[in-house]
């Protein structure tokens, strides 16, 4: 019996060159990423003379090199099943209002796609994207560094090799800095005026460019923003909206260095103390996977 890919923990080449969609020979070739995410299988989409580079090696100078190939796409598949084709167009039309609010400047581009899947004889409906590959450094908003995180990531890109951070260390921060207030601008505004928030609160959700752009690489979990008194869950049980807008204030607050606003709408609701409180009861239960149950004085 032949597993649902949706259902499998991890997926290679063989499992994507298996879809009855995909070309038995295409042109390129697909390695698993190092990310795996609970909403989508991720594929690097290569160029097969930069593997077999990769793989055999580079005589350069009487040495013998392995560079590392480069992904141009990474290839989505998508965990989520749907009732009908609306249901998949939905799920595509919220990126495209991250996609809106965020630019191609802040987001890397993807073109979704839904697929005609052959599954043991049934056919059912696959979301799967390519989406534009971006290098960089891993953002962290949980990270503990305090402050000078600018000057931190500046120096990190340094370190990183000569395509990083070209600029002096300080001017590279100070690029940071800039182009962090365009990225937490444009995402309260589309809190506030779309009701939506993508996920800010995973580890490496945003990679930090070598010209020292935010850019959010996960677009799976886009959560509605609601000013209600209950901690409202994705379809995994976690409380990502709070999470989020939580990544949000210490984004704003590391890379800014200013406290949040009280008189934010967005962190008066959501960073009220006895909230994050609750938020941390349902993270907590979350992680011991358990159903969360608030106490009374959490009500």
């Amino acid at each position: 019996m032949t597993t649902d890919i949706r259902e499998k923990p991890f997926i290679g080449p063989e499992d994507l060159l298996a879809l009855n969609f995909i070309r038995a020979a295409p042109p390129y070739a697909f390695r698993t990423h190092y990310r795996q995410g609970l909403r989508s299988h991720i594929l690097e989409v290569l160029d097969p003379e930069a593997l077999k580079a990769e793989q055999c090696g580079v005589a350069e100078g009487g040495v013998l090199r392995f560079p590392r190939a480069r992904p141009f796409k990474m290839f989505r598949v998508f965990r989520t099943r749907f009732r009908n084709s609306g249901d998949g167009l939905e799920e595509i039309g919220r990126v495209k209002l991250v996609e809106r609010y965020l630019g191609v400047e802040h987001m890397a581009r993807s073109e979704e796609f839904l697929a005609d899947y052959l599954l043991e004889g049934r056919r059912d409906l696959l979301l799967c994207g390519l989406q534009e590959y971006v290098e960089g450094e891993p953002l962290d908003p949980w990270s503990p560094v305090r402050e000078g995180l600018p000057d931190e990531l500046a120096g990190r890109l340094r370190r990183r090799g000569p395509a990083f951070g070209m600029e002096p260390v300080t001017g590279l921060a100070a690029v940071i800095r800039d182009r962090g207030a365009s990225f937490i601008d444009r995402v309260k505004r589309m809190a506030l005026e779309a009701a939506c928030i993508p996920d800010l609160a995973g580890v490496s959700n945003l990679i930090l460019t070598p010209s020292g752009v935010i850019r959010l690489v996960d677009i799976n979990n886009i959560s509605r923003v609601s000013f209600a008194r209950e901690i409202p869950l994705d379809d995994k049980g976690y409380p990502i909206c709070d999470k989020s807008v939580q990544a949000l204030s210490l984004l704003e607050h590391k890379l800014l260095d200013r406290d949040p606003d009280p008189g934010d709408p967005l962190y008066r609701h959501f960073l009220d103390p006895v909230r994050i409180r609750k938020v941390k009861s349902v993270e907590a239960a979350f992680h011991r996977g358990t159903p969360f149950r608030a106490s009374p004085h959490l009500q």
